[in-house]
């Protein structure tokens, strides 16, 4: 596109790119600059957020509060799911970019922005989800990727660093400390620099949300899960929204040293990287939901929805939350989450989650049909003909390898 660009709404978050794109987009665009930032549950890092965007050149800040939002419509809808990426990420900033974007379309819309930029490289996963977000929500919009613009001069994050000294831009960064973190409500990620060599082990000062497990306390916490329709209602019998449970559990899951995971995992754009990632909260709950959904599925709709996960959790690390197919999975795996309404008991000890019971008023666990003693209503001879009847097709194959 050639059309001139007069205003511009960047998604913000304070860190290393988007501090330096603000002042870049006004040197290099002669534009207004508004910075958006999410608050997706990032804490302290929030702090001081407005007055730096300011001085760093932005004439209005938006920081907009989505945290229930977020895990109401986005955390919980992967939860029901029991959506896990490669068999061990919980994908927190792969759904955290799809709720940004779609924000800040609607800040850009009401501000009569010409265009809307963010931060992500061009290596990464977060360009895909972000403009495919954009796109899928205006696709009109002008779309200025800073580390793919043909205006963009830093081909590397120490370049950035010093432009930003120079310009005296305050970063959460440093040479001597050049990973990057992203926090939400969650987890918190740990990338690039010193971690970027699969062999070497995670610095203990890295973590943020997680004790290890070797200092978590010597005494299990037990705590209650209730679940309705596949959504977490309350924690210990005490109700709670869902930004405010999935931060409750955080805390607790947090001091027992659980959710720290170490992964290599396939971005979409080709290659692989390794994520470092503390998800606390999210690991308790994906426990606690297949142990309510254990005795309130029925075993085929189990199966039916549980070979649907790896394409599910694709969509979702893929970037495409707003697509039609993503419409059609979701419709259906809410379907199969209408009983799954109940409780899950869970010990959590020394970084391992272990369920120690699970209730349900919609229970399709039968102890008079499951028990090893004397029953009624179950049988045993029947048994007989089921499995000669599902050993027929061994039985003539063996024969005919006579």
């Amino acid at each position: 596109m050639t059309r001139d660009v007069k205003k511009v709404v960047v998604a913000y978050s304070g860190g290393l790119d988007t501090s330096v794109i603000i002042r870049w987009l006004i040197e290099a665009y002669k534009c207004e600059v508004i910075a958006y930032c999410a608050d997706l549950g990032q804490k302290e890092e929030l702090e001081g957020l407005e007055e730096k965007a300011r001085k760093t050149g932005a004439s209005k800040v938006y920081i907009e509060d989505l945290r229930e939002e977020f895990a109401r419509d986005f955390v919980f809808t992967a939860l029901r799911a029991n959506a896990i990426y490669e068999g061990t990420y919980l994908m927190g900033t792969s759904m955290a970019r799809p709720i940004i974007a779609k924000r800040q379309i609607e800040i850009a819309k009401k501000e009569k922005a010409d265009a809307v930029c963010h931060g992500a490289t061009g290596k990464g996963n977060d360009q895909v989800r972000f403009e495919l977000t954009y796109m899928a929500l205006k696709p009109d919009i002008r779309i200025i990727a800073a580390w793919r613009d043909s205006k963009w001069p830093f081909q590397s994050r120490e370049q950035m660093i010093d432009y930003a000294a120079k310009h005296g831009i305050p970063l959460p960064v440093s040479k001597t400390k050049p990973y990057s973190s992203d926090r939400n409500l969650l987890h918190i990620s740990h990338e690039g620099g010193i971690l970027e060599d699969p062999w070497s082990e995670p610095p203990e000062d890295m973590f943020v949300l997680t004790v290890s497990p070797e200092k978590a306390p010597n005494k299990p916490t037990y705590i209650e899960i209730d679940f309705r329709k596949g959504n977490p209602v309350a924690v210990d019998g005490k109700k709670m929204s869902p930004a405010k449970l999935v931060d409750h559990l955080n805390r607790i899951a947090g001091a027992n040293g659980i959710g720290r995971v170490d992964v290599v995992e396939n971005r979409f754009v080709g290659m692989k990287s390794r994520g470092v990632y503390e998800t606390p909260g999210g690991t308790v709950l994906w426990a606690a939901h297949r142990a309510v959904e254990s005795v309130t599925m029925d075993r085929e709709v189990m199966l039916l929805r549980d070979s649907l996960i790896p394409k599910f959790a694709q969509l979702i690390y893929n970037g495409f939350w707003y697509s039609p197919e993503m419409e059609v999975l979701r419709a259906m795996i809410d379907k199969t989450q209408e009983n799954v309404t109940g409780t899950a008991r869970l010990k959590l000890y020394k970084g391992n989650v272990t369920v120690v019971g699970r209730k349900s008023p919609h229970s399709l666990y039968r102890e008079d049909f499951a028990t090893f003693e004397k029953s009624e209503v179950y049988d045993q001879k029947d048994a007989t003909g089921f499995i000669r009847l599902n050993a027929l097709r061994l039985r003539i194959r063996a024969m005919l390898n006579k």
